[in-house]
């Protein structure tokens, strides 16, 4: 892809990122109870909306890290397969090359994992 084209795509996605946020509401401190008036299982809107953004925190860091690792090794893998084509010696080396964006994707996973591992899913 050309540099308009991914300018583009990344329009695109920074768009439908800003509407996928949740809305900030006016009131903030108010809380929702349960049928039974139970104070102890409040939840509130603050809370929510806290944890909705580090959900999309979670999928950005794991979505972009895929994104970056897929662009990384289109580059590298092309070049590889060009040195292979040379010269068979270098198969170890390009196999390295090859290897190294993905530890980009895979710190993208442990950092989504942390940030939903924060995330309360009891409601409490």
């Amino acid at each position: 892809m050309n540099r308009k084209t991914n300018l583009y795509v990344l329009a695109v996605m920074l768009f439908v990122a800003l509407l996928a946020t949740p809305a900030v509401s006016a009131d903030s401190h108010e809380t929702e109870t349960t049928a039974d008036g139970d104070n102890e299982n409040t939840v509130s809107a603050s809370m929510n909306t806290a944890y909705g953004y580090m959900a999309i925190g979670a999928g950005l860091a794991i979505g972009l890290a895929g994104i970056g690792t897929g662009i990384a090794q289109s580059h590298t893998g092309a070049a590889a397969v060009g040195a292979v084509a040379e010269d068979r010696g270098n198969f170890a080396n390009s196999l390295i090359f090859i290897a190294i964006p993905e530890t980009v994707v895979i710190l993208g996973f442990v950092i989504a994992n942390q940030i939903m591992g924060l995330i309360d899913l009891s409601g409490h």
